[in-house]
């Protein structure tokens, strides 16, 4: 079986469902957050392959995964009974990919990612957000990541791109054009 026909065939269903019933917005941002904690908490996935585990619980969990503490919309808890009773709760993680994608791509809406050595403050992190939403003619969602390895400057992912000004990565040229340099003396 290949995964990504399955979650795309079920990333689409959905889309068309939450247009037709005109919560579509609602629908993206507990994707999204059951997207981030498959991310955060990668023992969810494991849980939910878990054959032991009852129908019940799984539904549960993945439910309060998507929305926490708050009750689940009918359309989620909809959707997630339909996988449920299909057996497909191992391609959720890849069915939520699927559905962030598409709702993009109908929205318009850029990724990007702002990895620096030091947080950034929220007006330095909406100044790029709305640069980079200006130059793609798209609505920008910014992530901000602090990584203190790569020691100063930044790297900024925007759909499949990277600007990697990071100093760590300078210096690692600056290291390989010196051996270059001397294989050649040698």
């Amino acid at each position: 079986m290949d995964i990504g026909i399955i979650s795309m065939r079920y990333a689409k269903a959905l889309m068309e469902y939450a247009k037709s019933t005109g919560t579509e917005d609602r629908l993206y941002a507990e994707m999204r957050m059951l997207s981030r904690s498959f991310e955060k908490h990668p023992d969810l996935r494991t849980a939910l392959e878990n054959p032991i585990l009852p129908v019940q619980e799984k539904f549960s969990l993945i439910c309060t995964a998507a929305v926490g503490e708050v009750p689940a919309e009918c359309e989620l808890t909809r959707f997630v009974a339909l996988v449920l009773k299909n057996r497909r709760e191992a391609f959720l993680q890849y069915i939520c990919l699927g559905f962030l994608e598409l709702y993009r791509k109908s929205r318009h809406i850029g990724v990007a990612k702002l990895t620096t050595a030091v947080p950034v403050s929220h007006e330095i992190g909406e100044r790029i957000r709305n640069s980079a939403s200006h130059l793609l003619h798209a609505t920008m969602e910014l992530q901000t990541e602090v990584d203190p390895s790569i020691e100063g400057g930044f790297i900024f992912d925007i759909n499949d791109f990277r600007l990697d000004a990071s100093i760590a990565t300078q210096l690692k040229r600056v290291k390989q054009q010196f051996i270059d340099k001397n294989r050649r003396i040698v």
